[in-house]
């Protein structure tokens, strides 16, 4: 039997950012440069972003809170915690979106529940404890104890695409599997007011969010589903300064080159070859004719180089800048937000091909080809 995606659910927290309140509140802080100033306009204005979620519920700028860590009301000052402090939320409320994720995408699976599920991969790369999100949920979501659980950490916005392929090669080995992916990043809280384009950039754009899956060689009927097919990496020859995420005293530490678009511009048909080529039946297609494209919207610029480069109309690409509008980027979990984009479309039907992509440290490039199945009950 193939293998499969069956079920796809996300989960957000409560506090909403409008990009035009975040951007009025930055550009507001004391010490900026009058650069800074026009670069957080110019970064927040052209992003992409309407709304945002956040975990840290003093990013709303009206909550009540006694002893602030990230905001004070009555300043309007954005404060700069320790990692510490950081990672403290990262503890507290990064299980609640795993868990929420995760039961949500086994409830809506037909023909599964918690008892059947084999193997719990866990992805993040905004936060670290122990016992981690992968023992939370088989936990809280009440799995079997002996439940094989993974974690792919610090790997940054293309983790979601190694945890389906090792999701598909646990099936390939052992069909009967069910295998649950959650991906949760909180990357809100690691803002922070700096002069450097970096910092600014990555204030315009990161944002909180969790999405789970079911993936399975099991026959489940004829429910919705996609079949995962095939998956590639590629390193591109230039770029491993450009994106990077190291820890710092306060908080994590973004490197996000603002040449990043050039190189994916550059680099994108090429890191792309290697994953048609796994499927003789694109051997004569342009890469517009593949039906849905599932880009991980790390920014609009990125999506305008992908969609000119790649000859891809508006529709093509709708789903990712959607998600971009609607959720801003979560790391690891966006492209699985894009891809339920794209799952749930009513019009869709059996048979349709999906490419997935995205962009992380290194510049790593990861791809997949996917299937359309079934159909909507």
């Amino acid at each position: 039997m193939p293998v499969t995606l069956r079920s796809l659910q996300v989960a957000v927290p409560d506090t909403v950012l409008i990009q035009g309140e975040v951007r009025d509140v930055f550009a507001a802080q004391p010490g900026l440069s009058a650069l800074a100033i026009r670069l957080i306009g110019a970064a927040f204005n052209s992003s992409g972003i309407e709304r945002r979620f956040s975990a840290v519920r003093e990013m709303s700028f009206t909550a009540a809170v006694e002893d602030p860590d990230f905001f004070d009301p009555d300043s309007r000052r954005i404060l700069n915690p320790t990692t510490g402090t950081r990672n403290d939320v990262y503890v507290s409320e990064a299980p609640k979106l795993f868990v929420e994720a995760a039961a949500a995408a086994i409830k809506e699976c037909e023909g599964i529940d918690r008892s059947d599920v084999t193997h719990v991969i866990t992805v993040s790369c905004t936060g670290f404890c122990a016992p981690g999100p992968d023992y939370r949920v088989v936990r809280d979501v009440g799995l079997n104890p002996s439940v094989q659980r993974y974690h792919l950490g610090f790997m940054g916005c293309y983790a979601a695409f190694p945890a389906m392929r090792q999701a598909k090669a646990i099936c390939d080995a052992e069909p009967d599997s069910v295998v649950l992916i959650v991906s949760g990043e909180l990357c809100s809280i690691h803002v922070r007011v700096a002069d450097n384009p970096d910092s600014i950039l990555g204030a315009s754009l990161f944002a909180d969010g969790a999405a789970a899956a079911i993936i399975t060689g099991r026959d489940l009927g004829p429910g919705r589903g996609l079949q995962l097919d095939h998956f590639e990496t590629v390193l591109t020859p230039v770029g491993e300064e450009a994106m990077a995420w190291t820890v710092g005293d306060h908080g994590f530490d973004m490197i996000l080159g603002s040449y990043v678009p050039r190189i994916v511009d550059q680099h994108i048909a090429g890191a792309l070859a290697p994953l048609f080529a796994k499927d003789r039946s694109l051997e004569d297609r342009q890469f517009r004719d593949i039906d849905h494209w599932a880009i991980h919207p790390g920014g609009r610029s990125i999506l305008d180089k992908v969609e000119r480069r790649l000859d891809l109309d508006a529709e093509q690409l709708e789903p990712s800048r959607g998600v971009l509008r609607d959720y801003g980027n979560m790391s690891s979990a966006t492209v699985l937000f894009v891809l339920k984009e794209i799952f749930d479309r009513p019009e869709s039907e059996a048979g349709e091909r999906v490419c997935g992509m995205a962009f992380g440290p290194g510049l790593t490039v990861e791809s997949a080809l996917f299937t359309t199945v079934g159909s909507h009950q």
